[in-house]
């Protein structure tokens, strides 16, 4: 979400930190994940305040460097890793909204509970979002891998 490997490496490290001070403070284990996502954006929101420009700009890019034994042969990464780009590049295009909804789904795997206690708005809300953005992103692929 800051487009910058260090910034994010950064952050994460701060994240961390708090989570290591503030351990004895979360009282119920599942509410782990809930504490780290909402940290981590205020964490970010802080790094935005900091640079007195709020950019709305999330890129996704940081995400195929990510690399994940799945057991898969040369021919399905190069499959894989294509398709990801195509989706890193579209959800470029996507409102800020709905880029932090998409990326707390897809790639945190909170739920929809959780993404809107994180956000401040109603669960439905997150759904609606969601289901906008899955049919947007659906209708872009199936044009550009026909």
């Amino acid at each position: 979400m800051v487009s910058d490997r260090m910034t994010t490496e950064d952050i994460v490290q701060n994240v961390f930190l708090k989570l290591h001070e503030n351990l004895n403070r979360i009282r119920v284990a599942g509410s782990v994940n809930y504490w780290l996502f909402r940290t981590a954006r205020n964490e970010i929101y802080m790094w935005y305040r900091k640079q007195k420009s709020y950019r709305q700009i999330f890129d996704p890019t940081d995400l195929d460097e990510l690399e994940i034994d799945s057991g898969m042969n040369l021919t399905d990464k190069v499959e894989t890793k294509e398709l990801s780009e195509i989706i890193n590049e579209e959800i470029s295009f996507l409102p800020e909204v709905q880029k932090e909804v998409f990326i707390l789904k897809e790639y945190g795997g909170l739920s929809y509970k959780e993404i809107g206690a994180i956000m401040s708005i109603n669960e439905e809300l997150v759904k609606s979002r969601l289901f906008k953005i899955r049919k947007r992103l659906t209708n872009r692929l199936s044009n550009k891998i026909k």
